[in-house]
């Protein structure tokens, strides 16, 4: 749980977005049920409804919507938010917004906050609109048509551009469990401010798939792009990594290397992107054959000798002599 008993005069905003449906409410829903404040920005236009005595229909709240742009801007509705936003925020260091809704709204909120980060959701029409029909909400869609308008009523507002510039995206394709379990992982470490920066070389003999994979399997949920020959990610997720490690108990080795890694906030360590492939860690040194994997830990308002006890605590006999199981 977040630690709300004092002011924060830094604050970290997440914001999610994605088409109709994609799953922002339920990646909201896990937020709060970590403790970590929400706005959500439709909150704002049923409430425009509900003074107006409108009823809170999809044709309503789509036309109220665009009234809002239209006399205010395109970022009508995320001014409205901020003032939200603060309040929230002043005393827990980190809110969720959901519900972006175009590229406005992220310039707009990009000049507001410092620390601003967008989760695109990535969800195909068809499983959107099946959760439409188990959900029954008065602003529901009925018929993968109406979802499709809605579709393009939102992209009118520039949704896509804003898709495009989030920090990275999560897949909402399989058991809504599945999609919970990546939004806690994800928001577990946003929440505590850990961020992962990964970069490797990819050589002339190597596979492009074959290198991704070997990020992502320590790494699950980063976020790749591919610049001529240099891949570069970002992830927050540090689990399957920190479980690596204790699974082959290699807890001591890793403790070295972050120790030796370490500059002011962050840390740098280099692992074979070959032994990554089949799903395994070893360190090795930064001017390795083949360009090994540099991963940076960058660290935000968290103690590095707690970060450090919680990836690799010291050890006795091969055992962990105590546990870290949270950095909040």
């Amino acid at each position: 749980m977040i630690n709300k008993s004092r002011q924060f005069n830094f604050m970290r905003v997440i914001a999610f977005v994605g088409l109709p449906l994609s799953g922002k409410t339920t990646a909201s829903k896990v937020a709060e049920d970590m403790g970590i404040p929400v706005i959500c920005m439709g909150d704002v236009v049923r409430d425009e409804a509900k003074r107006r005595n409108l009823p809170l229909t999809d044709e309503v709240l789509g036309k109220i919507a665009n009234e809002l742009r239209e006399k205010e801007g395109m970022d009508a509705i995320a001014k409205r938010c901020i003032p939200l936003i603060r309040e929230k925020g002043k005393d827990f260091g980190v809110v969720v917004v959901d519900g972006v809704r175009g590229i406005a709204e992220v310039e707009t909120f990009k000049k507001a906050f410092d620390d601003f980060i967008l989760i695109a959701i990535d969800s195909p029409l068809e499983l959107r609109f099946q959760r439409a029909l188990k959900r029954k909400r008065s602003d529901d869609i009925e018929s993968i048509e109406e979802l499709r308008e809605r579709d393009r009523r939102e992209l009118s507002w520039n949704l896509g551009k804003a898709l495009e510039v989030a920090d990275f995206t999560v897949e909402n394709r399989e058991s809504l469990e599945d999609f919970r379990e990546k939004i806690r992982g994800i928001l577990e470490n946003l929440a505590k401010k850990v961020e992962v920066e990964i970069e490797t070389r990819i050589n002339p003999t190597e596979d492009v798939d074959k290198v991704v994979q070997s990020v992502k399997n320590v790494f699950p949920d980063a976020d790749v792009k591919i610049e001529g020959d240099i891949l570069r990610a970002k992830a927050w997720d540090l689990r399957k990594f920190r479980d690596l490690l204790r699974r082959q108990r290699i807890l001591d080795t890793a403790r070295t290397e972050i120790l030796k890694g370490k500059s002011d906030n962050e840390t740098t360590v280099y692992i074979n992107k070959q032994i990554a492939y089949i799903g395994k860690v070893n360190f090795t040194d930064e001017n390795a054959i083949l360009s090994p994997i540099r991963v940076t830990f960058k660290l935000y308002g968290i103690p590095f000798g707690k970060f450090l006890d919680y990836i690799a605590p010291q050890t006795k006999a091969g055992k962990p002599i105590k546990e870290v199981d949270r950095l909040i």
